[in-house]
């Protein structure tokens, strides 16, 4: 593959589509965790596959929008979850629902594209308002839009039936498979989560995303480069909130419903923590902090009752394990993981002692 260096200082690479997917180049790492992710169902029972493995990797995949923002674009947005709960809504509003008074009961070829796209136009509104601010302010004003659609729809009855939003909303049974047994849809959310995590990298490398990344380390230098800052910004909303949408659309089938509570402000900070305490620094990190919050949304709650404490207070742990995460490593599990690898290389291998040299 040639790689292309321009003055601008970003790099183009050429070779085409099929050599950027060169598997020779995949680490055997990866490979390893691909097969035990197939064969998962063949030992893990459905409550791990379900409620572990499919919520993680929703979850994942709603964070891994942000991490684009976030990682590549330098922008931090609060409102990824309510994107995500557009789609969710629009997914029981078009489709059936067990409120038969407002869903339409529309085919699910023409409800998940119309529901996709609705999303991608809030999400893309969300960006043209933020790139106008920066810092403190893009997360203000995102939060702010989150909040008001939070409650939005807490209150609208005619639209989003209010406080007790949707129930009964499950996916289509194609190819004769109810996609809601715990094993389909296992494998539908890793299919997409995969789909997600090889469409921004893929992505990142593109001159759309190199140009991104140039817009985000010196937004000036771009403008006077030619690059239209604002517009890159937006673009990078929109792409965001398409993986978003396809994560919102999963997150109503697993909870088969959908309600204010599930995009509160408290979800829409728990995306910020998965993407943080995974890392930024790579599309693999929300997925990997999406696992760890999982692990301990679900066990931490029973092992505080088990020792007499509040169950609400499971939050209390979470917070604090994001607290360590980032006091050690600001890049999260993956900058602790960048930083084992480098000391282990600069270790002897006979001794175990940090080698003179390095």
């Amino acid at each position: 593959m040639a790689v292309t260096e321009h003055p601008n200082g970003l790099e183009t690479r050429t070779g085409g589509f099929a050599q950027w997917f060169d598997l020779s180049r995949i680490p055997a790492a990866y490979w390893a965790i691909g097969a035990i992710l197939l064969i998962m169902p063949a030992f893990a029972g459905d409550f791990v596959l379900f409620q572990i493995f499919g919520w993680a990797f929703i979850l994942g995949t709603i964070a891994l929008s942000l991490t684009f923002l976030g990682g590549y674009g330098g922008m931090v947005s609060l409102a990824q979850m309510s994107i995500a709960g557009v789609a969710a809504y629009m997914t029981a509003i078009l489709g059936t629902s067990g409120i038969s008074n407002i869903s339409l009961g529309w085919p699910w070829w023409l409800y998940l594209p119309v529901a996709i796209l609705v999303a991608v136009a809030f999400g893309t509104i969300i960006g043209a308002l933020a790139v106008r601010t920066e810092g403190i302010y893009t997360i203000m004003i995102t939060l702010a839009i989150a909040t008001a659609f939070f409650y939005f729809c807490r209150q609208n009855y005619v639209i989003f039936n209010g406080f007790s939003g949707f129930n009964q909303v499950l996916p289509p049974q194609l190819f004769g498979v109810d996609w809601r047994d715990p094993i389909p849809f296992y494998y539908l959310a890793l299919f997409w989560a995969v789909a997600a995590y090889l469409l921004v990298l893929y992505v990142s490398r593109s001159p759309f995303g190199l140009a991104l990344q140039g817009v985000r380390d010196n937004p000036r230098r771009m403008a006077a480069l030619g690059f239209n800052v604002n517009m890159h910004r937006v673009a990078a909303y929109a792409f965001a909130s398409v993986i978003a949408a396809v994560g919102g659309i999963l997150l109503v089938w697993l909870n088969s419903g959908i309600s204010p509570g599930a995009i509160s402000v408290g979800p829409a900070i728990d995306i910020l923590v998965i993407a943080v305490v995974g890392g930024l620094r790579h599309p693999i990190g929300p997925f990997i902090g999406a696992i760890i919050y999982v692990l301990l949304r679900t066990f931490a709650l029973d092992a505080l009752v088990s020792v007499g404490l509040a169950g609400e207070r499971f939050q209390l742990l979470i917070g604090v394990g994001f607290l360590v995460i980032v006091f050690w490593s600001p890049d999260g599990v993956l900058g602790l993981w960048a930083r084992w690898r480098e000391r282990a290389r600069n270790r002897d291998p006979l001794t175990g002692q940090p080698r003179e040299d390095a």
